[in-house]
């Protein structure tokens, strides 16, 4: 097998802001991995840099796992799995793109699309939300007429603003559901001291309140806040997830932070045995990173599928959300394709 690689500029929409930092642009990568009889299949590295990685260290990545993959057969998922995660520590979207791209090729070489080779049905496929990133009070309505269709919002917050910022969306989209998004910029105390005003905006759940490492923040703030606190920078892979029992009610998972969708499967498994909830959600990320991970979005409570939609231009097809329901595509592999314009 062949491993092949490219450097693609992403610009989003509008600005896209949250508690730790904001941007309109950047760089994904784009794996290729082609079997000797010429079939092949596609991932996608989206590097994030609360996770150490960038594009350089994902290209750096790259160079050393392409040994490894040229010497793979195509079945060996989990040996391949396997043999990157312990050649190079870390690197989760750098791995998680390696492995998009196998099972790509394996359910094409197969003939199916991924998901129905896990015997999965779209059909149980859950509602995405939209994500409205930080912004003023006429860029927040702005942003939720550009999320029209969907009937869920996930609201970023983790500033000095955060009250007035939910009270706009909820003027704004006052039949919708909401949900909360602190990207850990919270103390456990002023999770708690927002609380209040979170239920009386009618929202549904909170993702993050507190810092990643805080497990007995995240507990206090549980126990105290009347809302389902969801899990996402505090849980990257499935050993994670024990010592999470208790101090949440379920779980983000994501291929940027796991590194592989075995691992995403490992994540679904090993939550539903601590009778935690399962989320998926995504980076800033094209329709071909969407569409692998959206393949394990029949095993979800709920998804954050929206990354694709926050670009300005996608340069890929894949995944489709209408009226936010996520849309499996029923053609073989991870079911992208490219637009003739990229």
């Amino acid at each position: 097998m062949n491993l092949t690689w490219e450097r693609v500029s992403l610009r989003t929409r509008r600005p896209f802001v949250i508690a730790r930092w904001g941007y309109a642009g950047h760089e994904n990568v784009i794996v290729t991995i082609t079997d000797d009889d010429g079939v092949s299949g596609m991932g996608e590295a989206a590097p994030n840099r609360y996770y150490g990685e960038s594009p350089d260290t994902v290209v750096a990545a790259l160079e050393r796992y392409k040994p490894i993959i040229e010497s793979a057969q195509s079945w060996s998922l989990e040996a391949t799995d396997v043999a990157l995660t312990t050649a190079l520590r870390g690197n989760a979207s750098a791995r998680a793109a390696v492995s998009s791209a196998m099972h790509d090729l394996h359910a094409r070489k197969a003939g199916l699309p991924l998901h129905k080779l896990w015997g999965l049905s779209a059909d149980a496929s859950p509602l995405s939300s939209f994500t409205i990133a930080i912004d003023d009070v006429e860029g927040l309505r702005r942003r939720v007429s550009d999320a029209a269709e969907y009937p869920i919002l996930k609201i970023k917050l983790g500033t000095d603003r955060d009250e007035e910022i939910v009270r706009t969306v909820r003027d704004a989209a006052p039949d919708k559901v909401l949900r909360v998004d602190a990207n850990a910029a919270w103390s456990p105390q002023q999770a708690i001291e927002r609380a209040a005003m979170l239920r009386d905006n009618g929202v549904e759940s909170l993702e993050q309140p507190v810092a990643a490492a805080d497990v007995e923040g995240m507990r206090f703030v549980r126990e105290r806040c009347g809302l389902p606190v969801i899990a996402d920078e505090s849980c990257l892979v499935a050993a994670d997830v024990p010592r999470l029992a208790g101090s949440c009610d379920a779980i983000n998972i994501k291929l940027a932070k796991c590194g592989s969708l075995r691992e995403a499967i490992r994540l679904v498994h090993v939550a539903r045995a601590h009778n935690l909830g399962v989320m998926a959600g995504c980076m800033i990320e094209t329709s071909l990173g969407i569409s692998a991970i959206a393949q394990i979005a029949p095993l979800l409570d709920t998804a954050d599928f929206d990354g694709a939609a926050l670009l300005a231009e996608d340069p890929f097809e894949g995944v489709t959300i209408a009226d936010g329901r996520v849309g499996l595509v029923d053609s073989p592999g991870l079911g992208v394709t490219r637009r003739r314009s990229a």
